[in-house]
């Protein structure tokens, strides 16, 4: 049986948040929840601080086996990660249901 954890982070994922999003997935993949899809259908926001988190907790994932999935992404943070040119890192899917069925 797969466990995949869904985490959603809602808002904007900034210098000021992305220490709290960097400790969830610290304590999930600590818990050896190591299958994360992150749904950012609700955030609207993402800066330099949030991707330093994602790509951090994508390489502690993968060196435990796992991966961090992305599902749904606003334009706009659709549009930050091919601009810092990280499309190539994370697998990303139109919806969540695809994004957890992936692994």
């Amino acid at each position: 049986l797969k466990h995949v954890t869904v985490v959603k982070p809602t808002g904007r994922i900034d210098s000021a948040t992305a220490p709290e999003l960097e400790k969830s997935l610290q304590q999930l993949l600590d818990a050896h929840r190591n299958q994360i899809v992150i749904d950012l259908q609700a955030t609207d926001y993402l800066g330099s601080a949030g991707l330093r988190v994602l790509v951090a907790q994508q390489k502690a994932a993968r060196k435990n086996g796992g991966a961090l999935r992305l599902a749904q992404p606003t334009a706009r943070v659709r549009e930050v990660f091919d601009l810092a040119g990280l499309t190539s890192v994370f697998e990303i899917y139109p919806d969540t249901v695809e994004a957890v069925g992936s692994f």
